[in-house]
């Protein structure tokens, strides 16, 4: 029971971090409204692949629901009908969320998957919660939170609606982000309370505190960069997609800050380190934090002097993703072995 839950438990986690790298991938190419409805894609639950597609066409089969793009704006069908040889207006309601209403391949295929991925982990997410029942008499916290993952995996699907609806608008990007990272979070603490225990880490009065104030520097740092990402987004829209020398002309107060507090995260890193091998305590993850950490600092001076190379920026989000989950598992590590000592 518990080598299957833990399994499956890991299994949707990687989904998760699937699900932020494909996020990441839909804003570097610019394709967060490449679908502009939700749950579907156009009307479509396999989205088109031409914009003929999208067009109307006289005696031909329309579906309740389905969207097509008419004098630069969506129009959604009233009911199921076959369409006269004249377009009638009264067969048609404009589409009421927003007034977005292009269409790019590319774009629509790259936040369909980005859309697949995230159904894909919601349905994990589902059977952990029902493999989690078998714990209910043995350990009640594994089935509640699990149960409390789905819950949390709908209430970020529709955080996404909310996005695709507000046209990206930043301040639910951010909350977006971060809800992912609360559900990785949750996860990790499923796979920390279900694991088989070989070796314990010794107790340390004061690591559990550096290691938290470690995470919650990161989860800050990741809210900042989100508010950087906007930055760039808004510059890519006033000079194009060419000009990535100017992307970062005049920054914002924003910018410096997260530039900065990095070697505020990278000095609190390496003093953590430092204390993990001095006390001899073991929590080997802090390695994994070390090299993560190294190569995120690194991708953001690679976009600061090197203009932004391709793929750079879904690294660096990904990459800071990775180094908040390593660190918070060592939290629950941390804690753990602090609990462990004050029973012995």
């Amino acid at each position: 029971m518990q080598n299957s839950f833990h399994k499956s438990a890991k299994i949707t986690l990687i989904l998760v971090y699937l699900v932020i790298a494909a996020g990441a991938i839909v804003r570097m190419t610019g394709s967060g409204m490449g679908c502009p409805d939700w749950p579907k894609c156009f009307g479509y639950y396999i989205p088109p692949t031409e914009a003929s597609q999208l067009e109307w066409a006289p005696k031909k089969a329309y579906e309740e629901g389905q969207v097509i793009i008419r004098n630069e704006s969506l129009k959604v069908a009233k009911s199921d009908f076959i369409s006269p040889l004249q377009y009638a207006d009264e067969n048609w309601e404009p589409y009421s969320k927003h007034e977005y209403a292009i269409f790019n391949p590319w774009h629509t295929w790259i936040e369909f998957i980005n859309r697949l991925l995230g159904a894909l982990a919601g349905l994990a997410t589902l059977v952990l919660a029902y493999i989690s029942l078998r714990y209910w008499k043995k350990n009640r916290a594994v089935t509640i939170l699990s149960v409390l993952t789905v819950l949390a995996m709908g209430f970020q699907a529709w955080l996404g609606a909310t996005v695709v609806y507000s046209v990206l608008e930043p301040v639910k990007i951010t909350i977006h982000m971060v809800m992912a990272l609360v559900i990785v979070a949750m996860l990790l603490y499923l796979i920390h309370r279900t694991k088989e225990r070989k070796i314990e880490s010794k107790k340390s009065n004061s690591i559990y505190l550096w290691l938290s104030l470690a995470v919650g520097i990161t989860l800050v740092q990741v809210i900042l960069g989100t508010q950087v990402r906007q930055f760039v987004d808004e510059q890519i829209d006033l000079v194009g997609e060419v000009a990535k020398d100017r992307w970062l002309e005049n920054p914002t107060l924003q910018f410096y800050v997260h530039r900065s507090f990095s070697i505020a995260v990278v000095l609190l890193n390496v003093f953590i380190a430092f204390k993990i091998r001095k006390e001899n305590l073991g929590f080997t993850k802090i390695d994994w934090v070390l090299g993560i950490l190294l190569l995120e600092v690194l991708s953001g001076v690679i976009m600061y002097y090197f203009d932004f190379p391709f793929s750079s920026q879904p690294v660096h989000l990904i990459l800071a993703s990775l180094l908040f989950g390593t660190q918070f598992y060592l939290v629950l590590e941390a804690l753990h072995a602090k609990r462990s000592h004050k029973t012995l």
